[in-house]
């Protein structure tokens, strides 16, 4: 006999017709964040919320690879959906979220009641888009076996960009 929306604006301290969002952003390495890649990412989504009119309960970002399992972003994200503190995750890309099981994840945020949103499709074809995630996975499990300082690795992730992508004095000539 009492509404869904009095029953959860009562339980977390919701406004009727408030939608509660969390930025995620993501950049993979210290260099992109310096770059100021990662306040420009966060900056776009704040724009975003804004125009659609979420209430921004929180900014989560990681500087490390959407391979990356342990990323205590992402860790506070599910914390923050299983609370029942949030109604959407907003991204700019659906990789910034991860790399892998991007619709599993969705399932399970929208299994707690939240959702999912990604600001920009990517333009990628297919291809391109597997591409990327093969040279990803190479470059990750590299990382782990040798260290990403090591010689080897930046010799095996050279090696994997000029097969994958080609000499860059080929592509312009």
């Amino acid at each position: 006999m009492i509404p869904e929306s009095e029953v959860k604006r009562f339980l977390h301290g919701v406004q009727p017709g408030e939608i509660r969002a969390v930025i995620y952003a993501r950049v993979s390495s210290d260099k992109q964040r310096r770059e100021g890649n990662l306040d420009r990412q966060v900056e776009r989504l704040r724009s975003y919320c804004s125009a659609k009119g979420y209430r921004v309960v929180d900014v989560v970002t990681d500087i490390a690879s959407g391979l990356n399992e342990e990323r205590s972003g992402l860790w506070k994200i599910f914390d923050m959906v299983i609370r029942k503190q949030i109604d959407v995750v907003v991204v700019e890309f659906r990789d910034r979220l991860t790399r892998f099981g991007f619709e599993y994840l969705k399932r399970f945020f929208e299994s707690h009641g939240a959702r999912v949103e990604v600001v920009e499709e990517s333009e990628k074809s297919y291809e391109e888009e597997l591409i990327e995630d093969f040279v990803s996975i190479i470059t990750s499990f590299a990382a782990r076996i040798y260290g990403k300082r090591s010689q080897r690795f930046r010799k095996i992730k050279k090696l994997v960009e000029e097969i994958i992508y080609g000499d860059k004095e080929d592509t312009e000539a």
